[in-house]
């Protein structure tokens, strides 16, 4: 399968101060669960397990005047406040969906558009040991190289859902995955980003890992090594320059790489390089083992596109992905937490 590969936002640095979503929407919320009598109950979940998932948990807005007090959601004591570090991973006050009742889950979903809520994923435990994939090996390597894989091993019901480039700087898209508390991870392209970096700053305040996906979206494989090294690992640097860390995680435009790619990436500082077994459109899946079944541990991946290209928003999108993935029996987990 071959990768479809292709507003800015006010910026407000990575380390600012978040917070749940707006509190007058879930307070809204809340009080049309319990007049329904549906406001208590066992959180739905895609295991037996006690555990819940991580993912975006802050709201992408100012905080309101009046924060909730320390160690409840949106506290003082559940996330970084002005001048936290960049690289925070998940929020800590992640997972709060998990504490919502059901029928406020359930209208969280309905205001966006989804039949049913997300599943909750477990809580990650060790990371799995990941191999490349076969098939997918490059002459010469060897194990010392980053892994290149399609599919975590895990056996949790859990999917990961991916997006490349950057070219669609929608907040809804932030607001939507904040509020559904529905992880996500990026892989960025500078070109298409530059000039729009405090979109994807707000982004990675909300929990969204950003990750390497070349300055310019070349054909790697087409290129000689001191091209290829630029196209990397200048990405690299500028990654950690606006946003405070260097990637661990790369993706080969189009899917596409060698030897060199594999020994560059290493170089500077790559560890893995995940690619996709099912790909999302606005109105259609496409799968690399071609029988439209989503199993444990897959990536997929969907792009930064909006209705000019696609015909859809990305909340749309979003939207088509989610009900293939909940009605398959999967949630969604944070990759990072993975691998």
């Amino acid at each position: 399968m071959t990768a479809c590969e292709s507003g800015p936002c006010a910026s407000r640095g990575p380390g600012s101060a978040g917070r749940r979503p707006t509190r007058a929407v879930l307070a809204a919320l809340l009080v049309a669960a319990v007049g329904s009598g549906c406001a208590s109950g066992t959180a739905e979940r895609a295991d037996t397990g006690p555990g819940h998932r991580t993912g975006a948990s802050m709201g992408p807005f100012p905080a309101l005047p009046t924060e909730p007090p320390p160690g409840q959601p949106g506290g003082p004591g559940n996330h970084g406040g002005a001048g936290a570090p960049a690289d925070r991973g998940a929020p800590a006050g992640a997972r709060e969906n998990a504490k919502l009742a059901p029928a406020v889950r359930a209208a969280l979903a309905k205001k966006w558009g989804l039949a049913r809520a997300p599943l909750i994923a477990p809580p990650p435990t060790a990371k799995p040991r990941i191999t490349t994939r076969r098939g997918f090996e490059v002459t010469g390597g060897d194990a010392s190289l980053p892994p290149v894989f399609t599919t975590v091993p895990t056996k949790d019901r859990v999917v990961f859902l991916t997006m490349d480039d950057g070219a669609e700087k929608d907040p809804e898209l932030l607001r939507m995955m904040d509020e559904l508390d529905i992880p996500y991870s990026a892989f960025l392209t500078d070109h298409e980003v530059r000039g729009n970096y405090g979109y994807f700053g707000e982004a990675q305040r909300l929990g969204v890992g950003l990750n390497n996906h070349t300055l310019s979206h070349p054909y790697l494989p087409g290129l000689s090594y001191e091209e290829q090294k630029r196209e990397i690992c200048g990405q690299q640097d500028i990654i950690e320059e606006q946003f405070g860390k260097r990637p661990v995680l790369f993706r080969p435009p189009y899917g596409n790489y060698n030897g060199d790619t594999l020994r560059i990436a290493k170089s500077c500082g790559i560890k893995a390089v995940p690619l996709w077994n099912a790909e999302a459109f606005p109105d259609h899946m496409e799968w690399r083992e071609g029988d439209g079944k989503l199993r444990p541990g897959d990536i997929i991946l969907t792009h930064f596109r909006g209705r000019n290209e696609w015909g859809a928003d990305m909340t749309e999108l979003v939207r088509a992905v989610m009900k293939t993935i909940t009605d398959q029996g999967y949630a969604v987990a944070r990759l990072e937490d993975y691998v």
